[in-house]
């Protein structure tokens, strides 16, 4: 299980080279997919990131375990979309010992002192962040890019969360290129090409075509 282990600290991490910049997109990756892999792209080129790391959890405490295909596989799964050579996917939450999303960045920004992170999720996400274990102090620790996702956007952007930290918004795109440098709270929501690829939608093409009769309707 190599890629359970931390990532080692980047070679600039100490001393005065500048900060790397690295995009964190957590999640359960149940399975991982294109849509996953297409938003760590996107931030790659509109963020100037070096790097975007697939936190793949051991378990969200907002989803049901019923249904949750075991964490070497959803790493595995993660592992085959960061076939690329500035992505990674690792099970850092279960290294650390960690279970909320707010605990995982204080110890990775202590862990990696010359590394600036950006927390990056779709505007599914941002609609249900009020629910998150200390919410607020996210904004509070790391810059944010939240991006489009089909039928959320708008309700996403008239949130609590976007009304909360509204005057911490970034709106233009050369902006989002310096976020990584900026200090926290600082957000962009990035009006970007939508990707359709969704996990709900896979787990329901790979379902057995007896249990798919069986559940009408569900999602």
């Amino acid at each position: 299980m190599a890629l359970v282990r931390l990532p080692p600290i980047p070679a600039n991490a100490l001393g005065f080279a500048p900060k790397r910049r690295v995009g964190l997109l957590g999640g359960s990756f149940n399975p991982a997919h294109e849509g996953h892999r297409h938003i760590a792209e996107l931030a790659l080129k509109h963020l100037g990131l070096d790097e975007v790391w697939f936190l793949v959890s051991p378990g969200n405490p907002l989803k049901e375990a019923k249904g949750m295909a075991p964490l070497a596989k959803r790493l595995a799964s993660a592992a085959e979309q960061a076939h690329h050579p500035r992505l990674r996917a690792v099970a850092i939450e279960q290294a650390l010992g960690t279970r909320y999303t707010a605990d995982t960045l204080a110890v990775l920004i202590r862990r990696f002192p010359r590394t600036s992170f950006v927390w990056l999720m779709g505007a599914d996400n941002l609609i249900q962040l009020p629910k998150w274990e200390r919410w607020s102090s996210i904004f509070n620790t790391v810059p944010i890019a939240v991006f489009a996702r089909p039928s959320y956007s708008t309700n996403a952007l008239a949130g609590k969360a976007a009304h909360r930290f509204s005057p911490a918004r970034r709106r233009s795109l050369r902006r989002a290129t310096r976020l990584a440098s900026r200090k926290p709270p600082a957000w962009v929501f990035l009006h970007t090409r939508l990707h359709p690829a969704s996990a709900t939608s896979i787990r329901a093409m790979t379902r057995p075509a007896h249990k798919q009769r069986a559940a009408p309707g569900k999602r």
